[in-house]
């Protein structure tokens, strides 16, 4: 489980393979440095598991499944990641439950400047809408971040300086691909007071 709130600005140090699947080592020293192999590791909002550590990088494996509902098929060498270690027993549950679950990819509209942060609006297909409400959250890119308006194909989101400055999305620019994940506590509730829930109550 992750909450949202990246530990590390990461980059991909190298990537072999290709659409069946691929190998990254990532630059992530502060992680690395209390990483195991098998630990859990979100990357750009997406839940990897440890295969190998070198001094200050950590491997991860890829499939195809993930490659195809995330925006890691189009990564490449030198790009920043957002890295989150899981939450430990203890730690603060800072921003909200997170599982590293891709629920689609997002398509960035507009990047405007709001003051010293900004507001990024970002396309998102009806399935991934649905859970959506004004100041409920959502994670972008593995960021825990507050639903600030919605319309009929997009939502926004508003964005503080050290947002913008912490993780990768003070480069976002219109047309960008985004892993986006849906607060999962809106889908137990669907689950719940749907029509199966109903009929199992008598």
């Amino acid at each position: 489980m992750f909450t949202g709130i990246v530990r590390e600005l990461g980059s991909v140090e190298a990537l072999d393979g290709g659409k069946d699947g691929i190998r990254l080592r990532v630059h992530a020293p502060e992680t690395a440095a209390r990483a195991v192999v098998g630990d859990s590791v979100a990357l750009n909002g997406v839940c990897l598991t440890v295969t190998g550590i070198d001094g200050g990088a950590l491997f991860f494996d890829a499939v195809p499944e993930t490659l195809s509902r995330s925006t890691l098929g189009s990564l490449r060498a030198g790009l920043a990641m957002n890295v989150e270690p899981a939450l430990r027993a203890g730690e603060p549950l800072g921003g909200h439950i997170v599982q590293g679950h891709v629920d689609g990819v997002g398509h960035v509209r507009t990047v405007e400047p709001e003051g010293e942060g900004a507001r990024i609006e970002i396309e998102a297909a009806p399935e991934v809408l649905r859970y959506c409400v004004e100041k409920g959250s959502i994670a972008v890119e593995g960021v825990s971040l507050t639903v600030a308006a919605l319309a009929k194909d997009t939502f926004t989101v508003a964005l503080i300086p050290h947002t913008l400055a912490a993780t990768t999305l003070g480069a976002l620019q219109p047309g960008d691909d985004v892993n986006l994940e849906v607060d999962v506590v809106a889908k137990y509730v669907e689950r719940l007071i749907g029509p199966r829930g109903v009929y199992d109550q008598g």
